[in-house]
């Protein structure tokens, strides 16, 4: 389906429009979570190239786009192509939509569960401490992004500290 509603956004408005960018970025990240990672990632950049052209530099698609692709890396291992990709979306986050905000949050959960998995504890935990605190204020304690922060960093800390 999501083939299908790429090719008909593609159809009406031509390839060069924003729904372009996000139909691209739909699809990778329906072949990333099923783990067909070799489709995923020219799907991914293809994706951002086009939001660069289309929105610029400094928009929150860049920053989720940047969030996607790098979850590709992370989640096969290329955890130093993973590393600048989120910190550059958890600074445009940042920049762009301030530091409350949820998406905020998900770039400092994401890159402090690279430091998790790459052995850097003592960089991962007070990220995931800030993205915890974020959530809980933006979206409130039994909000389900609340809940999956809370739970990785209930995971982390089981790994870090046995």
């Amino acid at each position: 389906m999501y083939q299908q509603a790429l090719e008909l956004i593609k159809r009406l408005l031509g390839d060069n429009h924003p729904h372009v960018a996000s139909g691209l970025n739909n699809l990778a990240v329906l072949y990333d979570s099923t783990g067909r990672y070799s489709e995923a990632e020219p799907l991914y950049q293809q994706a951002l190239a086009l939001r660069k052209r289309l929105l610029g530099d400094n928009h929150p698609h860049i920053a989720n786009s940047l969030n996607n692709f790098a979850a590709l890396y992370d989640s096969t291992g290329r955890y130093s192509e993973a590393e600048p990709l989120y910190q550059q979306a958890l600074e445009l986050s940042k920049r762009l939509l301030g530091y409350n905000h949820p998406d905020v949050a998900d770039s400092l959960n994401n890159l402090a569960l690279l430091y998790g998995s790459t052995g850097r504890y003592s960089e991962a935990e007070p990220l995931l401490q800030q993205a915890l605190t974020i959530c809980e204020q933006a979206l409130g304690v039994g909000h389900p992004d609340t809940m999956r922060v809370r739970g990785n960093y209930a995971r982390f800390l089981r790994e870090a500290y046995r």
